[in-house]
């Protein structure tokens, strides 16, 4: 099993819930975030006063899936979230070594 965490634009978010329902996963956790990489953030301008904003608004996805679909998985994501600029996001990936479904006490791969 691997757990994918995928930093992405918050305007993509929907077109990526899509293309991973579309490869088959059933769940995706996902939290509001701000962060900051090479585009190290940049200056607004709020009622004639000029201030700099250092960490920009992202998506933080969290998905748990069977390693079989892992590339199907990435591949969806990056297919969806580019836009050919910077800030994009990323994709981490991590081996998860246990999984306990609470209602059922299912645990491994059927508890996905």
């Amino acid at each position: 099993m691997k757990l994918v965490i995928a930093i992405i634009k918050p305007f993509k978010l929907d077109d990526v819930r899509d293309a991973l329902s579309e490869v088959g996963v059933q769940g995706i956790t996902v939290t509001e975030v701000k962060g900051f990489g090479r585009q190290k953030g940049h200056t607004e301008l709020y009622r004639g006063a000029e201030y700099v904003v250092d960490f920009l608004p992202k998506v933080k996805l969290e998905i748990a899936i069977d390693a079989k679909m892992l590339d199907k998985v990435t591949e969806a994501i990056v297919r969806s979230a580019k836009t050919d600029k910077i800030g994009d996001g990323k994709i981490f990936v991590f081996d998860l070594e246990q999984v306990v479904r609470i209602r059922t006490g299912e645990t491994g791969k059927d508890a996905l």
